[in-house]
């Protein structure tokens, strides 16, 4: 494959740079450090909500950035640490690193390692369709129970005393009965950062909130002395890049690893998508899901090569890239840049930011994924998807972060089960002024041919939900007076199997035996061919296949024009011979 070819189809980022023009880069330029701006703070808050030093965060920020600037296809979209994948992360690790903060971060590599072969093996199978997997509802509810999740985490965080890790309701009963161990220092710190993070989000939206938060946090740390009075610091960052390599641990840890890797790659996928495709949509763009997995991958990989943790669409930076009018693939290198710079020279000053500040970072943060107002719409939409985003969030909150996505999961693969279990159908009948036929339930005043059913069955034929068309399709000759066919508009059943082909073999023949007649219409060309394979079509018969509803329609008016006829001249012969 020629080299131009190959960086246009894998490379789009670096393809898109090739042709850059002189007058983005003030614009890129300026995204750039805004992006890293709100990067720094959120990547230091994440690594500890994951359990890991706060360099860890940065790491994961730098090569990541790098990478998906070239390989990614959204010029948008900026990757780093994302708060449903970090709470994800802790939950995988939190029971496997029990040797101390080192063996923490070598679990975390062999994770993101994982998370990123998963993510380039799914693109490559074709399985960005996984980005639809986890319905709008369900995803809702999902960052609904990680958001409050994340808050109830630090609460214990910015009233000043320690907490173990525990379930959601616990961790709330243990806040409330230890009310009057609050550090009173410790909460100023907390809410001073909370009120400097909420107030510049209202009054200057434009501007880097969370990094205002920890510098105003680390400057009345620095003034104040308030490790004096017992507030945590941030402490010791590593001021140094990381080095490539390779992790290393004990292969008893890799099934458990794998097992999470398989959840954080379907939900940062799902999360980093759905930033992805908003801010396409805005700029009349499209993506290739299965590519973007594959720049996920790479971006996870380089994360991992750097000690990192795995990384997401980041939606907050994300947005602020758009509004400081990012222009290309730009941004995320000078965005990744000037991490390294914070890195290599600023990391005493973020060794002075408060604990407590980056708890209310995080709250912050917590607040941003709890999602109301769409909620409300899945309400009005539907009240059996609205019980299911509920019921995703409270798994969240009740059995832990990990099983809650198996858990959403699950219920995704329930809906869909029972969507095709009991699909969408139609009785179609004709109305005055309406060109083709209309369902008679919503309309009832359409009319319908007396002894001819006319059935459309919304869904693929398959063993699930066979029997379902097959008692569907006998329920509504019974309620016929004179039966005599059953028109099938198949036009929707693109696939069926073994079960449902015996099954449609068996209503042929039962059919038959009452004098019915089974004839299809418009069948699709899939459900056509397994007729044709299966010998189906000649129980059937070829004369009762028909192009269209009309066309069959016609066949059986016919039909019942000659019978009308043969009866009568049968009665007439009767009557002649009785003379």
């Amino acid at each position: 494959m020629p080299a131009e070819k190959f960086i246009n189809r894998f490379m789009p980022g670096l393809a898109s740079l090739r042709h850059y023009q002189k007058d983005w880069l003030q614009s890129d330029v300026f995204a750039g450090l805004s992006v890293a701006a709100v990067q720094v703070p959120t990547a230091i808050a994440y690594a500890q909500l994951a359990g890991l030093p706060p360099e860890v965060g940065l790491y994961s920020c730098i090569l990541p950035m790098l990478l998906y600037a070239l390989v990614g296809g959204s010029r948008q979209l900026q990757v780093g640490p994302d708060a449903a994948t970090c709470t994800l992360v802790g939950a995988v690790l939190m029971p496997l690193a029990v040797a101390g903060p080192e063996q923490t971060v070598a679990l975390c590599a062999v994770l993101t390692l994982m998370v990123g072969v998963c993510s380039i093996l799914a693109g490559m199978l074709r399985f960005g369709f996984v980005a639809n997997f986890l319905s709008r509802p369900i995803l809702v509810g999902f960052l609904n129970g990680i958001g409050i999740s994340i808050i109830a985490g630090q609460l214990a965080k910015i009233l000043g005393y320690a907490a173990p890790h525990s379930r959601f309701f616990e961790g709330l009963w243990q806040t409330a009965v230890r009310l009057d161990e609050i550090h009173w220092p410790t909460l100023a710190a907390g809410l001073f950062a909370l009120a400097v993070t909420v107030g510049v989000k209202r009054l200057r939206p434009r501007w880097p909130a969370p990094l205002l938060a920890i510098v105003a946090g680390a400057a009345a740390a620095f003034v104040l002395h308030l490790d004096r009075h017992g507030v945590a610091l941030t402490g010791h960052i590593e001021a140094s890049l990381p080095l490539p390599r390779l992790p290393l641990v004990d292969a008893g840890s890799l099934a458990r690893l794998f097992e999470g890797a398989v959840s954080i790659t379907v939900v940062s996928f799902c999360s980093g998508m759905l930033t992805a495709r908003s801010f396409a949509n805005k700029s009349g763009g499209a993506l290739n899901p299965n590519h973007e997995f594959m720049a996920f991958g790479v971006a996870d990989i380089g994360s991992a090569l750097c000690q990192g943790f795995p990384i997401s669409g980041a939606d907050s930076r994300t947005a602020v890239n758009d509004l400081a009018g990012g222009r290309s693939h730009l941004v995320g290198v000078v965005a990744a840049l000037a991490i390294v710079c914070v890195l290599l020279f600023l990391t005493v000053p973020l060794s002075w930011v408060p604990a407590p500040a980056l708890g209310a970072v995080l709250v912050v943060a917590g607040f941003g994924l709890i999602d109301l107002k769409a909620l409300r719409l899945v309400r009005r939409a539907s009240r059996f998807e609205f019980w299911l985003s509920i019921a995703t969030t409270i798994g969240v909150l009740t059995i832990g972060v990990l099983p809650g996505i198996i858990f959403a999961i699950g219920l995704t693969l329930l809906r869909t089960l029972q969507l095709l279990y009991r699909p969408a159908d139609a009785v179609l009948g004709w109305k005055r002024g309406v060109d083709g036929q209309v369902d008679v339930r919503t309309h009832p005043d359409a009319r319908t041919v007396p002894g001819v059913v006319v059935y459309r069955f919304d869904s693929p034929l398959l063993f699930f939900n066979a029997d379902y068309f097959k008692e569907r399709v006998l329920k509504l000759v019974d309620a016929e007076k004179a039966p005599a066919a059953v028109l099938f508009v198949a036009e929707m059943v693109g696939q069926t199997d073994v079960t449902g082909l015996e099954v449609l073999r068996e209503l042929c023949a039962g059919l038959r035996a009452r004098g019915v007649t089974l004839a299809l219409a418009r069948p699709h060309k899939g459900f056509r061919a397994a007729l044709e394979q299966s010998g189906v079509i000649n129980e059937i018969g070829r004369q009762n296949l028909f192009t269209s509803v009309r066309t069959g329609m016609q066949h059986f008016r016919q039909l019942r024009k000659q019978m009308a006829a043969k009866a009568l001249a049968e009665a007439r012969e009767t009557k002649a011979e009785n003379q």
